[in-house]
């Protein structure tokens, strides 16, 4: 009886051990926090290793914005919740056709349920399509689009599983006293607002709304860097016996205030996007984007919300990796705003469970890199008439974004901005010889030539790196020459 008993004991120990060592290698996270994953990288990450990396650091939501089905089918088997998107460039043929609607939820959602089979939570219908910078393009077709997609959810059985939205920024709606009780949505795209809204409403689906503090400091220089972060302290934003102490705040409760006055105060809201970026801007950096999340998360662990929504809500952090293919339009941050590198190293402490301690996040593992190489400017180049143009079409291709006044290279002089850029090149290009030439200026080196917190990366190896590197060539054939990147040298 003794011996059963140790036997017993021993059997027990050995569960909690294993028990233990299984919560050890999850990290703890916030109920309701997800995180973007893009996929404009000229190499991006396999699937399956990202899966893993979300799963080692408890991320339980993902939001795509597509529906590829190698990376959607990566989430087979596990609890990972996914919403899927539809480009804005297919919208118009959703909204004209509901047979090519039911193509796509058979193509890109059926085929994802059943035993073992995907969590596809949400489908966001068009990314921000009515962003101001695309002048109406998109309004007259999202609205008609999901309405389709709708449709199709339904007429496939999956209308209690599937939920259609759509992502809209920030710019949505407006203020004229710049104060939330003012908030309404803009006159040039309300009527269909409203028709978006009434159907979230009626449908149960939240209102996705991307948020950005880092902007108000990007678009005006005068505006207080104490209110894009959440530490206290500073200026407050008063309004009618309300005080914001950061800017997120007051965003958000615009967008209720826009919403109550449309007649729609109870629709659910859910942030699609939040974060800040780490390089591209004198205020882009790790040490803003840590000191960001740590008072963003901690808000978040404490489950409230804002004055006028003080129910906690969903949150998609912006975003998992930093995206080298992403317009630089909006400006050069546009491709830094990963919590970690291209090859999911992480570049800043941050605590997902919003405890607000001192931890790194789970990396990415079983990544395969490229050769240890580099191509540089050739130190025997004494005349440096022709690197001006060099440094041009190698920036026209590659990325450039952190060269420039406020940038993590900024301090590098003309023959290391263009190291810098040939190696960008060099490794997009899958360390190819000749793309390293550039007419006997380049030279491929084994010493890395990363100085300070300028870091000269290797590329990762990748699948799906063929493919985006046909697309870079026929962007590179387009844009060399005009000359879409500058910089002011020493």
């Amino acid at each position: 009886m003794a011996r059963t008993m140790a036997r017993a004991k021993l059997l027990m120990c050995a569960l909690l051990y294993l028990i233990l060592v299984q919560l050890q290698g999850t990290q703890a996270t916030i109920e309701g926090l997800g995180v973007n994953w893009g996929a404009l990288a000229s190499h991006p990450m396999e699937p399956n290793i990202v899966v893993n990396m979300l799963k080692s650091n408890g991320i339980k939501k993902v939001k795509l914005f597509d529906s590829d089905s190698w990376t959607v089918s990566a989430f087979s088997n596990t609890d990972i919740e996914v919403m899927v998107g539809i480009p804005n460039d297919q919208l118009s043929k959703f909204a004209g056709s509901s047979g090519d609607a039911e193509d796509w939820v058979k193509a890109n959602l059926t085929k994802h349920f059943g035993d073992g089979g995907v969590n596809i939570r949400y489908v966001s219908v068009g990314n921000e399509p009515f962003l101001s910078s695309y002048n109406g393009s998109f309004v007259k077709t999202t609205f008609p689009a999901m309405q389709n997609i709708q449709k199709a959810i339904d007429k496939a059985g999956l209308g209690d599983k599937v939920k259609v939205t759509t992502a809209m920024n920030a710019d949505v709606y407006e203020s004229s006293s710049n104060k939330p009780s003012d908030g309404e949505f803009k006159s040039q795209s309300y009527d269909e607002m409203i028709k978006i809204v009434g159907f979230l409403n009626e449908k149960k689906a939240p209102f996705v709304v991307n948020i950005y503090p880092f902007l108000n400091i990007y678009q005006n220089k005068d505006f207080p860097e104490e209110l894009a972060f959440f530490d206290g302290g500073g200026r407050t934003i008063d309004d009618k016996n309300v005080q914001y102490s950061n800017v997120f705040d007051a965003n958000l409760d615009t967008l209720i205030w826009s919403l109550k006055k449309a007649g729609y105060p109870n629709v659910e809201i859910m942030v699609g996007e939040v974060g800040w970026p780490t390089d591209g801007h004198i205020s882009a950096n790790p040490k803003n984007a840590k000191r960001f999340y740590q008072g963003f998360l901690k808000k978040m662990a404490s489950k409230k919300g804002s004055p006028l929504h003080p129910e906690p809500f969903d949150v998609y952090l912006f975003s998992l990796f930093d995206e080298d293919l992403k317009s630089i339009a909006p400006g050069n941050f546009e491709r830094h705003w990963g919590i970690f590198r291209h090859d999911g190293r992480s570049k800043f402490p941050i605590d997902f469970s919003g405890q607000g301690q001192e931890k790194w996040p789970e990396e990415a593992q079983g990544v395969r890199y490229q050769e240890n190489k580099w191509c540089v400017l050739n130190s025997d180049v004494k005349n440096m008439s022709l690197v001006p143009a060099a440094l041009d079409y190698a920036c026209a291709v590659a990325d450039c974004t952190s060269l420039g006044y406020g940038c993590s290279c900024e301090n590098l002089d003309l023959r290391g901005n263009t190291s810098f850029a040939f190696n960008q090149y060099f490794q997009t290009r899958d360390q190819s010889v000749e793309a390293c030439d550039f007419n006997g200026l380049g030279s491929i080196v084994n010493e890395d030539p990363s100085k300070g917190n300028c870091f000269f990366p290797i590329e990762i190896e990748s699948s799906k790196s063929g493919f985006m590197l046909k697309a870079m060539h026929t962007m590179g054939a387009l844009l060399v020459g005009l000359s879409v990147f500058f910089l002011s040298f020493p």
